[in-house]
């Protein structure tokens, strides 16, 4: 059983998500030779709006762990649907700044029945975010350091370590915007840096850093593998944790996020990387099966029941 232990800064972007799904191809719209004077229209008959962004999502997740965990992001003068869903399922705003002249960041996807996706992506108040400050005190025993504004992400990894705090570095899809001292300056901040396996690649070429080499500097090298699980590098042992099975797949986004919020749960309660790993894994696929990236739920009996199904043994939180 976990004891609770401090809390989780969480740097990152606070977003809504706006899905839109096309009923056909893109392909069959798009002429090949006309690229270069595109001009298209598609015809979505449906569309949602969730809540979303790196640092709401894991809040999101480690609140239904039962942990606390405080998202650092600048919003905008549209935030207030947001911020009463964050307030009524728990999650605190204590971190959030609001920047009046601004937008919310939003990203605008549209799907078509091939899985491709086109995509928009509006920082609006995220650029704002250099101007947060990590805080000192407050109860944070870790962070995280999460795809932001570039500046921002820069300036709160050193804040963390000038503070002493440990943190996850998790570049995420930010990683090409940053060149390769900055990377390394990253990673000589960070305790732990988490990353899918194609993220992994990048950084490793960008760096020149094998697993052997990067766990000189940090305690851990999570890699995720999507269905194939996920592997955890440290410097007494490597991990290979299974992905667990989720009852339906219905959206895979936001799951890197879930497992993460997993991750901090274990570093939180001091936890072997096993169960750590394990318990990243399921929360995963519990999110994969509700669409968006805050709609999923559970209670501790419903938890304990799937993690034993999955892993053989159970775990109480």
């Amino acid at each position: 059983m976990a004891t609770k232990t401090g809390a989780a800064l969480i740097c990152g972007s606070i977003a809504y998500d706006t899905i839109m799904v096309f009923h056909d191809r893109f392909k069959h719209h798009i002429l090949p030779d006309k690229i270069h004077i595109l001009n298209v229209s598609f015809l979505v008959p449906e569309l949602r709006r969730e809540f979303g962004g790196c640092a709401g999502n894991i809040a999101y997740n480690m609140n239904l762990l039962g942990d606390m965990g405080y998202p650092m992001a600048t919003v905008g003068n549209d935030f207030d649907d947001y911020a009463a869903w964050l307030r009524r399922v728990g999650v605190p705003l204590d971190f959030v700044e609001q920047v009046p002249h601004a937008h919310t960041a939003q990203a605008f996807i549209t799907t078509d029945l091939d899985d491709n996706q086109i995509t928009a992506f509006h920082a609006g108040a995220m650029s704002f975010s250099r101007q947060l400050t990590v805080p000192r005190q407050h109860g944070i025993s870790l962070g995280v350091v999460a795809p932001d504004a570039p500046d921002a992400m820069l300036a709160h990894a050193e804040q963390f370590a000038d503070a002493g705090i440990r943190f996850l570095f998790d570049p995420g899809q930010n990683m090409p915007l940053f060149n390769t001292d900055e990377l390394n300056r990253f990673i000589s901040w960070a305790s732990w840096v988490a990353v899918n396996d194609y993220e992994w690649q990048r950084l490793s070429q960008r760096t020149g850093h094998s697993e052997q080499t990067i766990l000189q500097q940090v305690e851990a090298l999570i890699v995720t593998q999507a269905a194939s699980g996920s592997i955890i590098h440290t410097r007494q042992n490597t991990f290979r944790i299974p992905a667990a099975t989720p009852s339906q797949v219905q959206d895979p986004t936001g799951c890197g996020d879930a497992y993460r919020a997993g991750l901090l749960h274990g570093l939180l309660h001091g936890l072997d990387w096993q169960t750590t790993g394990q318990i990243a894994a399921l929360l995963g696929a519990i999110k994969i099966e509700h669409r968006g990236t805050q709609n999923h739920s559970f209670d501790r009996e419903e938890f304990a029941d799937r993690y034993h199904e999955n892993f053989g043994t159970r775990y109480t939180f």
